[in-house]
């Protein structure tokens, strides 16, 4: 049973490994750079994730192709973006947000590597209405 103890958890494990590789790699290198090595430390650390998985879009009834992908999806019940931007832009929230509501996913998590502190300024962690149906433990 998903409960919000089990993605809080999750979620400061995801966060660690993202530490892991910014301590290691530092900032200033592509965003498919960093993929690869976060998708290595969570095997690394045996956490299950589909990476680059399609997104379905489903308009009025009807699934379209519409090429949209997400980073990762974590252990199938968490959103993962991975980003090397400037800074972490409303536009990426949203983004995040959208595919939690087409995936049904309670949480999600960017990560953006090209920062100093991955955890102070570098992560934001989001949820939506799922999350709060969730029981705590």
């Amino acid at each position: 049973m998903l409960t919000k103890k089990f993605l809080t958890d999750l979620t400061y494990t995801l966060l660690g490994a993202s530490i892991e590789v910014h301590k290691e790699l530092g900032p200033g290198l592509l965003e498919s750079v960093y993929e690869k090595c976060y998708k290595k430390e969570l095997m690394l650390r045996g956490i299950n994730f589909q990476s680059q998985l399609y997104v379905p879009i489903c308009y009025k009834g009807v699934e379209l192709d519409t090429e949209l992908r997400l980073d990762l999806l974590v252990e199938n019940v968490m959103v993962v973006e991975l980003k090397a931007m400037d800074a972490i832009a409303p536009i990426h929230q949203a983004q995040l947000l959208t595919y939690m509501r087409l995936l049904e996913k309670p949480k999600g998590l960017i990560i953006n590597f090209n920062c100093t502190n991955v955890f102070k300024e570098g992560q934001k962690t989001m949820v939506n209405d799922l999350y709060a149906l969730l029981p705590e433990f």
